[in-house]
């Protein structure tokens, strides 16, 4: 795992993805469009349950939510395989 500190660094990279922008959409139920980053910041926020992402530095369920919400992106772009 990465270093905490490093976390909110790559929140805010991964908030800026477009991407991530449209992954975000589509589990909001806006498949086909495209969140702004303002949005996409919001929506992990919310799926992290944090009120900053400066928070994954020190909050543990944060910290763990943000790895699932990228393993999600992942499987999403296809990096990682589904479940069977």
């Amino acid at each position: 795992m990465l270093p905490s500190d490093t976390l909110p660094r790559r929140a805010g990279i991964l908030c800026g993805d477009p991407r991530f922008q449209r992954f975000a959409a589509e589990r909001l139920g806006l498949a086909g469009h495209q969140l702004t980053n303002s949005a996409a910041s919001e929506y992990l926020r919310r799926f992290c349950h944090i009120a900053s992402r400066r928070d994954l530095t020190t909050d543990p369920a944060g910290q763990s939510q943000f790895a699932i919400l990228r393993t999600e992106f992942d499987r999403w772009l296809g990096k990682i395989a589904p479940p069977r």
